[in-house]
This record gives structure tokens, sequence and C-alpha cells, in this order.
């Protein structure tokens, strides 16, 4: 790109300095002083910049015509609420919509609620770690069940919320978004599941049919991300991918192995060939038959990935985080571990889909 780039400079240039020389003799009309021809030159390059950066503009998102198989998707991970487990699903085959907000499946969406304190901030389990421990299971389109330990289930209707009509203002990671409340039962239940305590906590939902949450300012300088990845509580993007020969590789560095699960990942992609951190070096993927992504940041850890998933427990050498942070920093304040993915064309995705990535 950057040879044609230079090519055409040299072109434009070559055809302007024999356009001068046509005019020349005691009759010529060009200005031929150094200030005229630093102008000139200024000039051709300000046209070539331009050149390029708007073909940069429209080839940039311009998806590949091939496409290589690299695996499957051996697991599809399902967050309604920000922080806590995963929906639980019976039907070993059932297929996923995934549009531009988030990844849906009969009326529930992916991190779609978030907890939130008496001060409308957001709260997660890099503080209260036992939130990893509410679980919650469909029981109907639109309704579901939230159970955790020493508690009666609760049950939630999205068609039926009992918050009060007026949204309260809060932010994930500083980025501000207006939510509506979801009402004072269901606060009080999730109060008594974290704190232990009848008020403190309250459940709010994302109530916008699209992404209106500007990017996280940390990812403000990836060149393919858009406004419209930042789906909906998410810390990043819609949707992230773990390869998990890259898992499977940490592990063999740690003294306790740790569960792919504990990143979180939307999709956990089993290579047909073991490649670790392959995923650093893809632009494309494909997911079945229709759903393309564009690879638009890698995921940066904090230190969730050290709670126990099925315990809630942080491990108390800090780790993986601290061993990440050995060989996975990179120029980044964080380790890297998955990479996080806009959606480009929408589809349905399931367990055991195939996963390609784009080739030129």
């Amino acid at each position: 790109m950057r040879g044609a780039f230079n090519a055409g400079k040299a072109t434009s240039g070559y055809r302007a300095n024999q356009e001068i020389m046509a005019t020349g003799g005691s009759n010529a009309t060009f200005d031929l002083s150094p200030k005229a021809l630093v102008g000139v030159g200024v000039g051709l390059v300000a046209v070539g910049g331009a050149s390029y950066l708007l073909y940069r503009h429209l080839t940039r998102d311009v998806m590949p015509q091939k496409w290589r198989r690299v695996g499957t998707v051996q697991r599809i991970h399902f967050f309604p609420v920000k922080s806590c487990a995963p929906l639980e699903i019976a039907q070993p085959d059932v297929e996923y919509d995934v549009d531009v907000l988030s990844m849906s499946f009969e009326g529930i969406r992916d991190r779609t609620l978030m907890v939130v304190n008496d001060q409308n901030e957001m709260v997660t389990a890099r503080v209260y770690p036992q939130m990893t421990q509410i679980h919650s299971k469909k029981v109907s389109p639109g309704k579901l069940l939230f159970s955790a330990q020493d508690m009666p289930d609760l049950e939630l209707d999205f068609e039926k919320l009992e918050g009060p009509e007026k949204d309260v203002r809060t932010a994930v990671w500083g980025v501000p978004v207006d939510v509506m409340p979801c009402g004072d039962r269901i606060n009080k239940w999730f109060s008594q599941a974290i704190l232990k305590k009848d008020s403190g906590l309250k459940l709010v939902h994302y109530p916008y049919p699209k992404p209106v949450m500007t990017i996280n300012p940390r990812l403000k300088n990836m060149p393919f991300i858009r406004q419209e990845d930042s789906g909906t509580f998410n810390d990043a993007t819609s949707y992230m991918l773990m390869n998990l020969s890259s898992v499977a590789d940490l592990n063999t560095r740690l003294k306790n192995p740790v569960d792919a699960q504990q990143f979180r990942g939307n999709f956990e992609l089993k290579m047909d060939v073991d490649e670790p951190y392959a995923e650093d070096n893809w632009k494309w993927l494909r997911i079945g038959d229709d759903a393309v992504f564009r690879s638009v940041a890698p995921c940066t850890r904090c230190i969730f990935p050290n709670i126990n998933v099925r315990t809630a427990e942080r491990d108390p050498d800090g780790e993986p985080l601290k061993t990440l942070r050995s060989y996975r920093l990179f120029n980044y304040s964080s380790p890297a571990l998955g990479i996080h993915l806009g959606l480009r064309l929408p589809g349905k995705v399931k367990a055991n889909d195939v996963v390609y990535v784009g080739y030129q």
C-alpha cells in the first residue's frame, strides 16, 4: 500500500515538473523561486496524503473474500447480569442470535442487567466475588429465574419490570449511560445475596434497542473499533473470544490451572491445530454460515480472572494475572489474553459451529 502511495506522489511530481519545464524561457509565467517550489511540493503531499487517508477509511472494513477454517466453538457463554454466572441452558444445540447490540436468546440478552449501589455506581465481582455464584436460567421467553446459596429463587420478567418510570444515570468504567431500575423486590434480593442486607444495591436494565454508549476511553486509539461495538453493559465490546490453546499454554505455566470461563469470553474456540495466541494476529472471523466479526482490540486483563468460578475464592498468589504479566504485557498497562470483537454481519451461532479467519 505504501509503495503505491509513494509511486502516485512521484508520478504527480514528475508531471508537474514537466509542465513547468515546458514553459521555460524568458516568457515563462511560473514562479520558480525556492519558496514557490516548496509550496508546490507541500500541496502535492497534502493531496496524496488525503487520498491515502480516504482510501484507508473506505477499505478498512472491507470483508475478506476468502476464509480459512481454524477450529470450532466448544462453548458459548451468555451473561444476563454483568459479573454474575453465565445463563444455564439445558438444550445443547441452542442457537443464539447475534446482532450489533449483543447476543440474545428468546427475549434474553447478554449483559443487559447490572448491579449498582445506592450512588448508582457500577458494582462488579472485582469487589464482590460472590456475584459469580449468582446463577440464572431461562424459565420461558423473556423470563429468568435467579438462584444463590441460602436464598429463595427470584423470578424476573423482562416484560413486567417493576421499577419507577424515571431512569437513573450510571457509568461503565467512566462511560455514562441512563438505565432503568428493575424494582424494589429485585433490589432487595440482590442486596441480600451480595451484601447480606435488605438494601444497598439495585439491579438496573439496559433499556435501548441499540448501543448508545461511547467507546471505552482506553480503546479510543484502536483503528477498527466503532461506536456501535460498545454493546450493552460490556467492559469494552459486545463480543469476546478466547482461544483454548492460549488458555492451555497459560496453564502449563501455572501451579493451579484455571478454567477458561474465568476470562468470561462469549466464544471459546477449540483449534483444529494447537496454536496458542494465534488470535493476536487475526483481523476477521466468521462463526458458522453468517456471523462475521472484526477483531477490534486485544482483551487486557484485570484481577477478575483470579476469581475461581466454582468457589468465588480469589487466588492467594494473584494468579493467573501474575503469570500473564510476565509474558503478555506488551505495550499495555495490563496483560492481554483473548480478543474483543465487533459484529459486522449479524447471524446465528451455536456450539460446534466452525470458526474461520479471513485472508486475502
